[in-house]
């Protein structure tokens, strides 16, 4: 429940509130300066070149366009929404201007992002979140070559930004930018990454994105990655790379390189892995925060409980990659998943103390591997199904009523 404040946050409506229609960029920034709580700034129809960014720092507005892709914004730049924005939604737009441009700056909260269309141009990130309670609805994002992220989740400080949440969006076709720093979205930054953000990044479709190896990058802690679906993406991983207590459940991966984990207490329960290139990776820690490694480390993952996941026909099913001096994993937790075809149910290349299996289910996979026996049931066909026998009595029906019979049924009510 910890979203839903985010979907109805609701304010009161001033009298004096009213609609405007602009018609270029300079008027529609006159008229976001002078904009009071309860106004809507209307972009008529037409593309429109910026020079400079459009700077939001009212409350209570909605600036939207004309009809949902009616408006481009082309150009140099794109919203910037300062302080003391709150409560800003901006909706309908086609934003085709330098990548890097439209930004939440920290300060400004609850700004909602909406049927908005993000195609720009160049290096950068599509679209950058630093302030509080943003909220990402039902956007498609496209076609990005160039190292920067699609979405970008900063923050101010050390501290991520909170209780984001990213839902029922359309990213697609991001290629590969062949170098660092090109994921889908990144949600946090090492420097960040020991903060709570409380996010939320659901419902969401990411189809052909392979910007680099980690589609989603989670690096801050107690976010909800759940019910998204991830397909046609070989190579790419929804990565939990920094931060504790996240959860990751109710996924749909397919032709991707599947989940891949590092940090503590973290939740992978309830995805459904099929015909990816890997299944679910537990990481071979490079070192220990909590002892006080840099947090740019991969920081060996402690106490993750995988649980009731279905692994079907993936390469590698659960693994752990070799790393040199590697710490392994401590006191992982694998237990009722379903592992069925693809290479051996669990193959571990690194230190493993204090794990916990049980209530695993094998079937036609290439041998068990590194699980124990004793935590798995290996079936070699489905399970039979029961039969239900349905006894139908005979029923008699009796003759159908002639034109006769009917009439005089009629006029007898």
């Amino acid at each position: 429940m910890r979203w839903f404040a985010l979907a109805v946050t609701l304010w009161a409506v001033p009298a004096s509130a009213a609609s405007f229609h602009v018609a270029s960029i300079a008027e529609l920034q006159s008229r976001i300066g002078a904009a009071k709580a309860g106004d809507v700034i209307v972009m008529k129809a037409g593309r429109y070149v910026t020079s400079a960014p459009i700077t939001v720092k009212a409350s209570g507005v909605r600036i939207a366009a004309e009809s949902i892709g009616a408006v481009e914004i082309a150009g140099t730049h794109g919203f910037d929404v300062a302080p003391p924005a709150s409560h800003v939604a901006i909706e309908g737009f086609v934003f085709t201007h330098a990548a890097g441009t439209t930004q939440i700056q920290p300060g400004a909260t609850h700004v909602r992002i909406a049927h908005d269309v993000f195609e720009c141009q160049g290096d950068g990130a599509y679209l950058t979140i630093a302030g509080d309670d943003a909220e990402v609805e039902a956007n498609e994002f496209r076609n990005k070559k160039t190292v920067g992220n699609m979405i970008d989740v900063r923050g101010a400080g050390s501290q991520v930004a909170r209780r984001v949440r990213i839902h029922h969006n359309y990213f697609h076709d991001f290629q590969n930018a062949k170098q660092n720093g090109a994921e889908t979205i990144r949600f946090g930054l090492s420097g960040l990454s020991m903060s709570r953000g409380e996010g939320v990044i659901e419902h969401n479709l990411f189809v052909r994105c392979t910007g680099e190896n980690e589609l989603i990058s989670v690096k801050s802690g107690a976010n909800a990655i759940r019910f998204n679906t991830f397909l046609d993406s070989p190579g790419a991983q929804l990565t939990l790379r920094h931060g504790n207590e996240n959860e990751v459940y109710g996924n749909f991966l397919k032709g991707t390189d599947g989940i891949r984990i590092f940090g503590d207490r973290n939740k992978v329960f309830s995805n459904h892995l099929e015909g990816n290139s890997g299944g679910i990776q537990i990481g071979n820690g490079g070192a220990e925060v909590a002892d006080g490694a840099p947090l740019t480390s991969h920081d060996r993952p402690d106490g993750t409980v995988i649980a009731f996941n279905t692994l079907l026909n993936n390469e590698r099913q659960y693994f752990m990659t070799p790393r040199d001096k590697g710490l392994g994993a401590t006191g992982t937790v694998f237990a009722n998943n379903v592992v069925r075809g693809g290479g051996v149910a669990a193959k571990l290349e690194g230190p493993y103390p204090g794990a916990s299996w049980g209530g695993n289910v094998l079937w036609k996979t290439a041998g068990p591997g590194a699980m124990p026996a004793g935590s798995y049931e290996e079936v070699d066909r489905a399970r039979p199904q029961p039969t239900l026998t349905v006894t139908v009595a005979p029923v008699e029906v009796p003759p159908p009523l002639t034109p006769e019979q009917l009439l005089k049924r009629i006029a007898g009510r």
